[in-house]
């Protein structure tokens, strides 16, 4: 289970101080499909930032299985096996993607194993295993292929931190079934931050922040009815009038 306790996350300029997430007590618990959605700036990717360790709270604790992780790096909290999946992936000149999948793993893939994950996600195995992940892929390619990687690795709890931007429709129609299946087959724990309501309403659990702070949470049968009235004519959830 992953707890943030009293968290608060401000940053700071010349001019101004701005908190982007006021006091928040989150409870993340473990085998669930938990979304995380809310209007553009309400704080939604900074808690995946901040449970990933990209960010550190300005104050308050989080945990993860009872341990306190709030001073624990990237890499240590990768070995406690929490993954994340960033919005824009990195591109690799001179890795291939076979290469990439066997890093993830922490071992090397047989061929078959890596042809079955890039199927997962809607890729040709023949077509993408020796390929680089360098700039020739497109965003919805590269997108599938670090999914690809993530569902490699023997992850706890893997974040996904609005996997929909920046691709195609024709990639994001795959990346909602790659989703229903992890959903489906998932024994641990999956977190997504999303505004697109296709991948909303698959969810078991759903937590709306806005402003900061928790708006509401539920079950998906719940509060997916209370938001449809809040999705644009793109299904992208744009928050009530005046957020």
């Amino acid at each position: 289970m992953i707890e943030l306790k009293n968290v608060s996350f401000k940053v700071s300029n010349e001019k101004e101080t701005l908190e982007i997430i006021d006091n928040i007590n989150l409870k993340i618990d473990d085998g669930k499909f938990t979304v995380i959605t809310g209007p553009n700036g309400g704080g939604k990717s900074t808690i995946a930032k901040l449970i990933m360790g990209i960010e550190k709270p300005t104050s308050g604790r989080i945990y993860y299985n009872s341990q306190d992780i709030t001073d624990l790096s990237i890499t240590e909290r990768a070995k406690l096996k929490i993954g994340y999946a960033f919005q824009q992936p990195p591109r690799f000149k001179g890795l291939t993607v076979r290469e990439l999948l066997s890093l993830a793993h922490g071992s090397k893939l047989p061929v078959d194993e890596c042809c079955s994950y890039l199927t997962n996600v809607g890729l040709c195995s023949k077509e993408y295993l020796n390929r680089e992940v360098d700039t020739s892929l497109s965003g919805g390619e590269v997108k599938r292929i670090e999914i690809a990687s993530i569902m490699a690795r023997d992850l706890d709890v893997a974040i996904f931190d609005e996997p929909e931007a920046g691709i195609d429709l024709w990639s994001f129609s795959m990346l909602i079934e790659t989703f229903k299946k992890m959903a489906k087959e998932r024994k641990k724990s999956m977190v997504l931050i999303s505004h697109q309501e296709r991948i909303i309403k698959i969810a078991d659990e759903i937590i709306v922040i806005a402003d900061g702070k928790i708006r509401d949470r539920g079950e998906t049968s719940e509060i997916f009815t209370k938001l449809l009235g809040e999705f644009d004519e793109n299904c992208g959830f744009r928050g009530k009038a005046g957020k």
